[in-house]
C-alpha cells in the first residue's frame, strides 16, 4: 500500500486501537527521527514491534531533513525525567571540579567546568531552569516553542492531550508560522481543532483499508457539532435517564 504526504500537514484519525499510533511510530523510527521521550526510539522497549515495522516501510523523498522530532504525548514526562537526570549530571561534574580544583587558578577552574557549564547554560536556554514547574500544558507549548525549527519533520502523537481548547489554537498557530518555514507535520489525533488545519490531509484509520476523508466528514467532528447543537439531549439520554 502506498501512502502519500502531498502537503505540509497531514492528520492520522481513528479511535484507539485503530492503528494511527502504530504506523506513526514506524514513520518516526523509518525517518530515524530523535525521540521527545524517555529513550531514544532505537532504544526504547514499547517500541520493538514498531521497529519490525519500520523494516519494512520503503520511503521515498522529495527533500530529506533531519531535522524535527518524534513526540508521544504519553512519553513527555520521561523527557523531563531524561533531562532532570542529564542536569543532575552536569551539577555534579561541576561541583566535583570544584572539589578537584581547589587551590587551582579561578581560570583552570573555569576551563575545568567549561564543557559541563555549556551544556547546563544550553540546556536551559532552550527549555528553561525548570520545565516540570510550569503547568501540564505551558510546558508542552514551551517545549514545542523551543524545538520546532524552520525545514523540520515532526511526527506527534497526540500533542493535544495536554492543552486546552485555546492552547490547541495558540499550537495550530505554531504550526502555521513553522510551515511558512518549511516544515512538515504528521499528527495522529482525536482534536477537530487540530484536524481544522486549512489544506490539511487527514487519513481516516477507523475502516480498513485506511483512507482520506474530509474534516466534515469525520465522525467525531459530526458528533460533536450534534452534542454542540445540544447538549441537553445528550445529557438527558446519558445522565437524567435510567440505564
Amino acid at each position: 500500500m502506498e501512502l502519500a504526504f502531498p502537503g505540509p500537514v497531514t492528520f492520522f484519525a481513528g479511535e484507539n486501537g485503530s492503528g494511527k499510533s502504530t504506523l506513526l511510530e514506524a514513520l518516526a523510527i523509518a525517518a530515524e527521527l530523535p525521540a521527545v521521550g524517555r529513550a531514544d526510539t532505537s532504544a526504547d522497549d514499547s517500541l520493538v514491534s514498531q521497529r519490525r515495522l519500520a523494516a519494512t516501510l520503503k520511503g521515498v523523498w522529495r527533500r530529506r531533513t533531519h531535522r524535527g522530532f518524534f513526540l508521544r504525548a504519553e512519553d513527555f514526562f520521561g523527557f523531563v525525567q531524561r533531562l532532570q537526570k542529564t542536569r543532575a549530571e552536569m551539577e555534579a561534574r561541576i561541583e566535583e571540579v570544584e572539589r578537584e580544583y581547589a587551590g587551582r587558578s579561578a581560570l583552570a577552574k573555569q576551563l575545568a567546568k567549561g564543557p559541563a557549564a555549556a551544556s547546563l547554560g544550553a540546556m536551559e536556554a532552550t527549555y528553561g531552569r525548570d520545565l516540570d514547574a510550569n503547568s501540564h500544558g505551558e510546558s508542552f507549548l514551551r517545549l514545542f516553542r523551543a524545538r520546532f525549527v524552520p525545514d523540520g519533520l515532526y511526527l506527534l502523537d497526540e500533542p493535544e492531550a495536554a492543552l486546552s481548547p485555546q492552547s490547541q489554537l495558540g499550537f495550530v498557530a505554531m504550526m502555521g508560522d513553522m510551515v511558512r518555514q518549511g516544515a512538515q507535520f504528521i499528527i495522529a489525533t482525536h482534536s477537530p481543532v487540530l484536524m481544522a488545519v486549512p489544506g490539511a490531509t487527514i487519513y481516516s484509520f477507523d475502516a480498513t483499508p485506511l483512507h482520506e476523508v474530509e474534516f466534515d466528514a469525520l465522525d467525531g467532528v459530526t458528533l460533536l457539532r450534534s452534542f454542540l447543537a445540544a447538549p441537553e439531549r445528550y445529557m438527558r439520554r446519558l445522565w437524567e435517564e435510567p440505564g
